[in-house]
């Protein structure tokens, strides 16, 4: 007898749904998985067994067994697919009715009890569902608040198998329960006001976050540039609605189990030691890097001229495609990575360099070694480029600055500027223009050209950062509350590229 249950693999940060066809038939005793499963699947045959036996179904395993896993030329990873797979042959057997089936997503991993143990990426699993016209999905208790998140697909938690299979096979399985209230512990917020002194910093962070830009802190070690970098989230806008959920999406297809949207933007910060493959994403099974974790966020390099060579090279066509492309033999893979890349590094492997107050203790050939490990195109894919020098005395005991929520309200008003000229441009912040669309609302006024053209041919600028520089202009002017773009513009906007760091070659 055949029978078919539907499961969902996540591939990537999205969900494809996978139809589950187990057949029974007279014949030498074996069991057949097919589908392109990897072991952990294959092993699915004695969770399976012992899962069955230990909550009393009598099951006849003395017979050939076909397990499928459709469509076949999708590979498929992990432990989601047990449930699906042992109520599959028990409709197969006729101890439940195969027909409510096809209108139910089964996910969960069983344990030899019959426990249905929780899994990863349950959010965009029940994405696909609703996406394909499912009404209802069984989910391991554990993930029922992350399933409850997706609106217009009724989601059953259960515990154990038996209670699968009394909602799985029955077509009228009444109201799911309603998903338990979420109290999420208050979040400290880091205060821009807790930063002394910095006062160019300070502003390169508010155009940064007022247009999206992209953001390179140079300076000693202990001059606040981590503290600098932290403090850039809590002057974000918040996540619309549309961008938490698919946050929220990619960061279970990570395999963080969660509660509730994400309300707040990912702030990432990975290790200098990471892998190319954990930055940017990718691996045997593709997986979502640190670029895609911080889509919609903020990914934070510290130490930057310490990562490897490859991860930072990596990085550039992310920081124009604002997506990743994984090639793999079996096809393509698209990771989306729409991220504000802020860097932050020392002048030198001493951090003395350019420091008044101290001596630089670096042979030149080993500054410019360290210096050289940051490359030209990947420096040029960076608007704003700031000295964080180290803090006198006298800025250390001032009073504290403007406060996060006034910076805020700032960038806020700014942001609604660009929002409205959507219907213009096409895209949502300064950062993203282009073309066409530069052109016309980033073009200076006659003064504006004429410095800008001086700019180019003394500093040696690429067209690259010719456009850079105007959208970080347009973003200043933005701030300023003006329609144009005008010379008082451009020039801020060229001392942020003029006082880059001392890696640029400036």
């Amino acid at each position: 007898m055949l029978a078919t249950s539907l499961t969902a693999a996540v591939v990537g940060v999205e969900a494809h749904l996978v139809r589950v066809e187990a057949d029974t038939a007279a014949g030498f005793p074996k069991f057949t998985m097919l589908g392109l499963a990897d072991s952990s699947i294959r092993e699915s045959e004695g969770r399976i067994r012992a899962a069955l036996r230990n909550c009393g179904y009598a099951f006849k395993w003395d017979r050939r067994i076909t397990v499928s896993m459709a469509p076949a030329s999708l590979r498929k990873t992990g432990s989601s697919y047990d449930l699906a797979t042992a109520v599959g042959l028990l409709a197969a057997d006729g101890a439940l009715r195969a027909e409510p089936l096809g209108d139910v997503l089964l996910v969960g991993e069983l344990a030899l009890d019959g426990t249905v143990r929780p899994v990863a990426g349950v959010l965009p699993m029940m994405l696909a569902a609703r996406a394909r016209g499912l009404s209802a999905a069984v989910v391991p208790a554990e993930n029922a608040a992350e399933a409850a998140l997706v609106a217009g697909l009724r989601v059953y938690p259960v515990r154990s198998l038996p209670d699968a299979v009394g909602l799985a096979g029955t077509v009228d399985r009444g109201d799911p329960p309603a998903a338990p209230p979420v109290k999420l512990p208050p979040r400290a917020v880091a205060d821009l006001a807790d930063v002394r002194g910095q006062v160019l910093a300070r502003r390169a962070l508010e155009i940064a976050a007022a247009g999206g830009h992209n953001l390179l802190l140079s300076g000693p070690p202990g001059s606040g540039k981590t503290m600098l970098a932290r403090r850039l989230p809590g002057i974000l806008p918040p996540l619309t609605p549309e961008e938490a959920l698919e946050t929220t999406a990619i960061h279970s297809a990570g395999g963080a189990r969660l509660d509730a949207l994400l309300t707040e933007r990912p702030f990432r910060s990975p290790h200098h030691t990471a892998s190319d493959a954990a930055v940017v994403g990718g691996g045997s099974v593709p997986r979502p890097g640190e670029v895609s974790l911080a889509h919609n966020g903020v990914l934070f390099l510290d130490e930057l001229p310490e990562f490897k060579r490859n991860v930072l090279e990596a990085l550039r066509q992310p920081l124009e495609d604002r997506e990743v492309t994984v090639a793999r033999v079996r096809g393509r893979i698209r990771l989306p990575a729409r991220f504000q890349l802020v860097a932050a590094m020392n002048p030198c492997p001493c951090g003395g360099h350019g420091d008044p107050r101290r001596s630089c203790a670096c042979p030149p050939g080993r500054i410019q070694r360290y210096q050289a490990r940051i490359s030209g195109p990947l420096l040029d894919r960076i608007d704003l480029h700031v000295d964080v020098p180290a803090l006198p005395y006298t800025d250390m005991a001032g009073r504290r600055g403007e406060h996060s929520s006034v910076v805020a309200r700032r960038v806020h008003e700014a942001r609604a500027r660009q929002e409205a000229r959507t219907p213009l441009t096409g895209v949502l912040t300064n950062a993203d223009l282009a073309g066409a669309a530069l052109l016309r609302v980033a073009r200076p006024d006659p003064d504006g050209r004429h410095l800008l053209q001086r700019a180019m041919d003394q500093l040696g600028l690429t067209g690259r950062a010719h456009d850079r520089l105007l959208r970080v202009a347009r973003t200043i002017a933005d701030l300023d509350h003006r329609e144009g773009v005008a010379a008082r513009h451009v020039a801020e906007a060229l001392q942020f590229r003029a006082t880059r760091a001392p890696t640029s070659g400036l």
